[in-house]
């Protein structure tokens, strides 16, 4: 890898670093498509073909993308995930000596950091770097890549780890997995919802969480559409603290104590408020 490759995979993760803070850890497509600057050019993230190398770069792909599921069509690449978390990623087509798989494979022995994207609705992606491809396997046709998880590298730093040990990097693979079940979980509640509160009807989706009806240590709590509501933070927060709940029927009932009529004293005024 270069010093010129070094600098624009250096100016893509700060630019997605930035969109995913800016974006809550979700980035549109037209997003990454429309990519960023880079001595006055454009350097998109993604285009037509999963495995992207953007004409700046000499012969390493930038990085490699799985579409989101589609209810009743089929995905063109089934990428998966090894026993171990790490993720499967398909060769384009079925020629293991096709370009955008050779740029792979270079990425593989010169250990170039990639950047991965996970489809979890139409238009929306999860963004996870750096990404290394530690395995190819011509025989089913895939590469194996492993994610670091970036949101803990600095802890890890600070006390001495390193992310080469099986433990760090089993670890690392668990945190970046949930997390993105935990986003496709996310906008997939919310598209169920229209983007609203399920209580109040609130359509601010900055505002708006995807609470689980059963919580994830239940045997049947499991981050799937049924099993999820959307709430806006106040009523996410009511219902995880069982002050409201919602029945099979879409009822919405409150704890009988949050309505006894009350009142109290305001400390700064010494008025006295009756509250419901």
């Amino acid at each position: 890898m270069d010093e010129e490759d070094a600098l624009i995979r250096s100016a893509a993760f700060l630019f997605l670093e930035e969109q995913t803070r800016l974006h809550r850890d979700v980035v549109p497509r037209r997003v990454l498509e429309r990519g960023f600057e880079w001595r006055g050019d454009r350097v998109p993230l993604v285009g037509p073909q999963g495995i992207w190398k953007p004409r700046q770069l000499r012969d390493v792909p930038l990085t490699i993308t799985t579409v989101p599921e589609v209810l009743g069509r089929e995905r063109p690449y089934d990428d998966g995930f090894t026993h171990d978390n790490h993720v499967l990623y398909r060769y384009c087509g079925t020629d293991p000596s096709r370009p955008d798989n050779r740029g792979l494979r270079r990425a593989m022995e010169h250990q170039v950091p990639l950047v991965y994207f996970h489809g979890l609705v139409p238009g929306a992606y999860a963004a996870e770097w750096p990404a290394f491809v530690v395995a190819d396997d011509p025989s089913s046709l895939c590469f194996t890549v492993f994610i670091q998880d970036r949101k803990a590298m600095t802890g890890a730093a600070a006390v001495g780890e390193t992310f080469e040990s099986d433990a760090r990097r089993a670890y690392a693979m668990r945190s970046v997995r949930a997390r993105m079940h935990q986003q496709k979980f996310r906008q997939r509640v919310l598209g169920a919802y229209a983007e609203r509160c399920a209580i109040c009807s609130l359509h601010h989706e900055e505002l708006l969480d995807a609470a689980h009806i059963l919580p994830d240590g239940h045997p049947l709590g499991t981050p799937v559409v049924p099993n999820g509501l959307s709430l806006c933070k106040l009523h996410h927060a009511a219902f995880d603290g069982n002050i409201v709940g919602v029945s099979p029927d879409l009822v919405v009932t409150i704890r009988p104590t949050c309505l006894t009529s009350r009142t109290v004293r305001c400390s700064s005024t010494g008025s006295r408020v009756s509250m419901a």
